[in-house]
């Protein structure tokens, strides 16, 4: 007896001479608080999914040391882990979807991410019930959205014992992530209404990221695309300070114009030359023609001046080693179609020569005099990038009122140009803009006396003196927002981060070569997060 204490006592001692040892070589590690941060999960069915899930940042707990398993996972946090879990960025965005999500709240970001990039829906017109227990069938239906998975036909598995209890809408939802075996009932029932745990959804969401065909998505390198920014109403200082904050990675200001006389404007500010060397950023200068539609025709029609004209473009091209020029001529007579063509074609024959870029603004094709002048096949042919100003679908002094730039306006006008040009060669022009529009209703007519001019900085300023509730149109992918003003009826068709959003997806499922954006300084900044996830979630392909 006394020989087994001594035995013990001994090896006692020898561990603890060990433990102190290792104490002085490194730091000391508490394995159970590291391994498991939470005390409530011990008994769970998930507990190795739950940790692993908090060390990826998916999920948390209720409180800072317990994670609540058995408790019901409401709709605001499901939708919170599927944002992280797809690497986006929570949005700050300046118009709130919802009347129910505050922008105080933790998860209005979250909300806002997942519903730019058309995952989530509200429970009602302008409601999310974020607090909501989330269903099983609604989680279903979030995760083969958030995947991108086409829903399966209802009769492709054989039928749950409740199928009659699962909603019409969520049945191919229900089925495809059966197939994939993310979700599956229990004793041959889905229990689509039931309640979904917070241990199921961490079991949920462990099994979609262990699936290395879908995981190895988010790791991969996103294509860099041409992000142009013009410069307008800026100073050179206040325009480097909103390019710090963009998404920009090419920098158009206004230096170049054409003048009555034939000859060449110069306005280059070379502070911007050593700045766009110092935040490796390249110059397509803009040249203009300031709408001066009679200076343009003398150019074009005279052979002798365009190529003068064109020779002193080059001159500056090499003087301040611009890497591009940004053609933007506007008001073109129609009858100097093919003279505006024949000065594209030797521009760019010169820009060639010198390593220069070439691209051409351009509006999109409504069968006016406007765009007359643009040949697009041949525009597209000889220019590197055909830029489709992709706003003003509705103008101060045009026959009615409306929306800047709605989806399925600059979709029509993308689609028609992509018929002459190749999509590696189209860049999107979207607004930082709007108009506040002035209606008055005279014997049941209305009439669009004018519009105004407005940043959507100053739209957030008016929406929230006005305390103004935007409500979505689905049709137009836009909101709207009315208010009255000395007796005057105004109303706003919003260009926003979620509107925005949706016209970069769009155009991004089409291949397009970038994007541009006029102008630099209008934009609040929330829009650049919201199209970095935009880009972040096309770029995603899952099979």
């Amino acid at each position: 007896m006394i020989r087994r204490m001594n035995a013990k006592t001994l090896l006692l001692v020898t561990l603890t001479l060990f433990i102190c040892i290792s104490c002085s070589l490194q730091p000391p590690i508490i394995a159970m608080e590291q391994n498991n941060p939470f005390q409530d999960i011990d008994n769970s069915y998930a507990k190795k999914e739950i940790i692993a899930l908090y060390n990826n940042n998916i999920m948390t707990g209720t409180e800072p040391d317990r994670f609540a398993p058995k408790q019901s996972i409401t709709r605001a946090e499901f939708l919170t882990t599927l944002v992280r879990l797809l690497r986006l960025t929570p949005v700050q965005a300046q118009v709130p979807s919802y009347s129910d999500v505050p922008s105080s709240s933790w998860y209005y970001g979250y909300i806002q991410a997942a519903t730019e990039i058309g995952l989530a829906a509200g429970t009602s017109s302008g409601t999310f019930s974020p607090n909501r227990p989330l269903s099983r069938q609604e989680a279903a239906a979030w995760i083969i959205r958030a995947f991108k998975q086409h829903p399966a036909p209802t009769a492709s598995l054989p039928p749950y014992r409740d199928q009659s209890e699962i909603a019409p809408w969520a049945l191919p939802y229900v089925q495809t992530v059966t197939k994939l075996q993310f979700m599956v009932g229990y004793e041959g029932s889905f229990q689509p209404k039931q309640q979904l745990s917070r241990q199921e959804a961490a079991s949920l969401l462990y099994r979609i990221l262990d699936y290395k065909s879908w995981s190895e998505e988010f790791d991969r390198t996103i294509p860099s695309k041409i992000q142009l920014g013009w410069q307008y109403g800026q100073t050179a200082e206040q325009y480097k300070q909103s390019l710090l904050n963009s998404n920009v990675n090419v920098m158009s200001p206004r230096w170049y114009f054409l003048k009555e006389d034939g000859q060449l404007d110069d306005y280059t500010d070379t502070s911007l030359l050593t700045w766009a060397k110092q935040h490796d950023k390249a110059i397509w200068a803009m040249l203009g023609n300031r709408f001066d539609m009679e200076a343009t025709h003398d150019l074009l029609s005279s052979q002798s001046k365009t190529t003068s004209f064109t020779r002193s473009i080059i001159a500056f091209v090499q003087k301040y080693g611009l890497q591009g020029i940004n053609v933007d001529f506007e008001n073109v007579h129609p009858d100097d179609r093919a003279n505006f063509t024949r000065f594209i074609k030797l521009l760019s024959e010169q820009m060639h020569e010198v390593g220069a870029v070439l691209s051409v603004d351009v509006s999109p094709e409504l069968g006016t005099d406007w765009t007359a002048a643009f040949d697009y096949k041949a525009i597209g042919q000889y220019a590197d990038y055909v830029v489709l100003m992709g706003y003003d679908e509705h103008w101060t002094g045009g026959p009615t009122a409306g929306p800047v730039a709605s989806l399925p306006w600059v979709r029509s006008g993308l689609d028609t140009l992509r018929q002459d040009v190749p999509d590696h060669k189209i860049i999107l022009g979207v607004p930082l803009y709007n108009r506040d529009w002035v209606i008055k209703a005279n014997n049941n007519s209305v009439t669009v006396p004018n519009s105004t001019y407005i940043t959507m900085e100053e739209q957030t300023e008016l929406m929230q003196s006005y305390r103004l509730s935007p409500s979505w149109n689905s049709t137009l992918s836009q909101y709207t927002m009315a208010y009255f003003n000395k007796g005057l009826h105004h109303q706003i068709w919003l260009e926003d981060s979620r509107s925005l959003s949706l016209k970069y997806q769009m155009a991004l499922e089409r291949d397009v070569a970038g994007f541009a954006y006029w102008h630099i300084g209008g934009e609040t900044p929330d829009i650049w997060t919201s199209l970095s996830n935009a880009e972040r979630y096309s770029s995603y392909s899952f099979y």
